[in-house]
């Protein structure tokens, strides 16, 4: 009951910016894709504040996620429905509860946390990614807090996460980023969102050329 008002919530705020947009660009806004989207990462990697950034919210209201969140990003090409789960030591073992059907992945890492810290994000992300739910969709790597002393570059964490070798038979980013350079962190998105839009084109081309749809007609 209490996820599903949190989607109503998410898709009502999507809905009122609709209305905005006609009223007062005196048209109908362009049809944008919805894609929905998981948000994992350890506690205190910045999720909440970097998906704060993206929608524009105050940042000082931002509290840590403790079960899940959903929240609606809406950008000029696509809208990311976003659930955000809680990194804490007692949520992350029952993240998989959480999952369903995504179009894509956004794992966040801090860059300059400990080595044992990092070890478990690592350990956290190929749990997850190797999920059967999750294993075939696109991934984002957020290096956050890139603006930290002693934060990895994405050069180091590419190595240290393996994940030429690891993430090779999927589609992946890994971007360094920060909420205080909120254009780079567009631009990470703006990325991400091309391939998200291209695996739908992909799909829905896909679909018209299947004999199922050709016996349809």
């Amino acid at each position: 009951m209490c996820e599903s008002l949190r989607i109503l919530g998410a898709l009502c705020r999507v809905g009122f910016y609709a209305l905005y947009r006609r009223i007062c660009c005196k048209g109908p806004s362009p049809v944008r894709p919805n894609f929905s989207v998981l948000c994992i990462g350890l506690e205190n990697a910045g999720k909440s504040s970097v998906l704060a950034t993206l929608s524009e919210d105050d940042l000082h209201k931002v509290e840590p996620t403790i079960g899940f969140s959903i929240k609606a990003i809406l950008f000029d090409d696509c809208i990311l429905e976003v659930k955000e789960l809680g990194g804490g030591d007692k949520v992350c073992p029952y993240w998989e509860r959480y999952y369903q059907v995504f179009q894509g992945i956004i794992f966040v890492i801090d860059s300059s946390s400990s080595d044992e810290k990092l070890h478990i994000a690592k350990t956290e992300l190929y749990k997850a990614v190797s999920h059967h739910q999750l294993k075939s969709i696109p991934l984002l790597i957020l290096a956050n807090f890139q603006d930290k002393e002693g934060a990895r570059s994405t050069e180091e964490l590419t190595n240290y996460l393996e994940a030429n070798t690891e993430l090779k038979n999927r589609q992946w980013l890994l971007r360094g980023c920060s909420i205080q350079n909120k254009e780079a962190l567009h631009q990470i998105f703006h990325e991400f969102n091309e391939i998200l839009m291209k695996n739908l084109d992909d799909d829905i081309e896909q679909r018209k050329n299947s004999p199922q749809h050709g016996n349809r007609l």
